[in-house]
């Protein structure tokens, strides 16, 4: 997302890769807070990091084409190893029951060069403010319904549109009008059914930052709430059961309405899918409105207070499917990055940043390859599989050293290193045994680490001693 919710919203807050992954495993262990960890088909403990790629100008035979390899070997470059593809359900059906196998294709290439990289991919059906009907992308304008109500742009704060009347009647025609809740699940079987097997995908954003209409003296949390039980969790075990006439494996990922950024526990009900993962996304409206971090303001903590309660109950992993300021640059921001990390990786198993592009704004890094200002701090070591029971696990950013316990079962782990300006050593321990492992200097490494099952292993990596 760009710009946040509206000063009405905060006021009313204020109120109140490769093989596919499997249902979570009680031996992998779960973070602090209860929230189960996400695994794959062998057991192993999954970590997932990386950043959105997108294509949201270009539309028909240009769809997709600001996206190229670049995006994905540049990511395993830094030591990253997982994308959000944003996909368009208006360019997939552009007219009512007319499929783009050329869309499908597009797609398709964009896999392979994930696969090539070895990236994992969450493919997201993305909206913002509905679609194109509203000037932006999304639902496809046959499919939008307003009953004529009013609908006027707002250029300087696109994120106000959702308020629009006419916005808020089309998300209720989608969530209730019967031929379209059918054509959202053949839309959602069509891109299963296409890419179930391809390698380089780990499951499905079933729709992106859901919005609903408000109802008369609602204010927004209460709306929100309403919004996530009555109509999101319908539609997701909807969606949930198109996608498995066709994928019985990969994840399913589902999002709570952008209202969770303000602290407010999702109103959303069971998923009845036992590989489904919480993919709330991480924005402040005050910050996306162009302010500086507040350390005082306790956002950090009660945001992640509020959005562990739900995957805790229901037992689901959570990804953060979007997060990172516009203005990464001000003051408190490198503050804020370190903050925000070690709270996500106390209770994720993994994150997308927003957005790896070249270029300024919300860019990762700029037209050089060069992280933009405090983003560099997303690229640290971490674990992509741990094969095993997780004991313990802490990032120290001041001295860039990693540190990971388990006890071991069967098959390897894995430890991942981004380009470092001295290097890296990484030191791993049994029992009964040691083994070293350096990386040179500006480059990123993933270290396979083998065990026996049983055994206690502790991994440990950092810069490597000024010569």
């Amino acid at each position: 997302m760009h710009r946040r919710l509206l000063a009405v919203l905060v006021c009313a807050v204020l109120l109140l890769c490769a093989s596919p992954a499997q249902a979570h495993d009680d031996a992998a262990g779960d973070a602090p807070d209860g929230v189960p960890r996400l695994t794959d088909d062998r057991g192993r403990v999954l970590t997932l990091r990386g950043w959105n790629v997108e294509d949201k100008r270009h539309r028909g035979e240009a769809a997709l084409s600001t996206i190229t390899e670049r995006h994905f070997r540049d990511l395993r470059g830094r030591g990253f190893n997982f994308a959000r593809l944003l996909v368009f359900w208006d360019d997939l059906e552009p007219e009512r029951g007319r499929y783009s196998e050329r869309y499908l294709r597009k797609i398709e290439r964009v896999l392979d060069w994930a696969l090539k990289h070895r990236i994992h991919v969450l493919v997201d059906a993305h909206q913002d403010v509905f679609g194109p009907a509203f000037g932006h992308r999304g639902i496809p304008e046959w499919a939008t319904r307003t009953d004529g109500l009013p609908f006027e742009p707002h250029p300087d704060d696109w994120f106000a549109e959702y308020f629009e009347p006419a916005v808020q009647r089309a998300f209720t025609h989608l969530y209730e009008d019967r031929d379209l809740r059918l054509a959202q699940t053949r839309m959602w079987r069509v891109l299963a059914d296409r890419f179930e097997d391809h390698p380089a995908v780990i499951g499905y954003d079933l729709i992106n930052e859901p919005m609903g209409e408000m109802r008369e003296g609602e204010d927004m949390a209460t709306a929100a709430r309403r919004i996530e039980a009555q109509q999101l969790t319908p539609m997701y075990n909807r969606l949930a059961d198109a996608v498995r006439s066709v994928d019985r494996e990969n994840w399913l990922f589902v999002e709570p309405t952008p209202v969770v950024g303000e602290g407010v526990a999702t109103g959303l009900g069971r998923i009845d899918d036992p590989r489904t993962v919480y993919a709330p996304h991480f924005y402040n409206t005050a910050m996306e409105a162009g302010a500086d971090y507040d350390p005082s303001a306790g956002w950090i903590e009660a945001y992640e207070r509020a959005v562990t309660k739900y995957p805790a109950r229901y037992r689901m992993p959570v990804v953060v499917g979007e997060w990172g300021p516009l203005n990464n640059s001000l003051p408190n921001m490198g503050r804020f990055y370190r903050e925000a990390l070690a709270s996500l990786n106390r209770y994720s198993s993994g994150w997308a940043g927003y957005v790896w592009c070249y270029g300024g704004g919300y860019c990762a890094v700029d037209a050089d390859g060069r992280f933009r200002t405090n983003k560099e701090q997303t690229a640290a070591p971490y674990a992509p599989a741990v094969a095993g029971r997780v004991t313990a696990e802490e990032y120290d950013a001041g001295s860039g050293t990693y540190r990971l316990e388990y006890r071991s079962s069967r098959g390897f782990s894995e430890v991942s290193v981004p380009p470092g300006a001295r290097g890296w050593r990484i030191e791993v321990t049994g029992p009964a045994w040691t083994r070293v492992r350096t990386v040179p200097a500006g480059r990123a490494a993933t270290v396979r680490v083998p065990a026996r099952p049983g055994e206690r292993v502790t991994v440990q990596a950092g810069p490597l001693a000024p010569r």
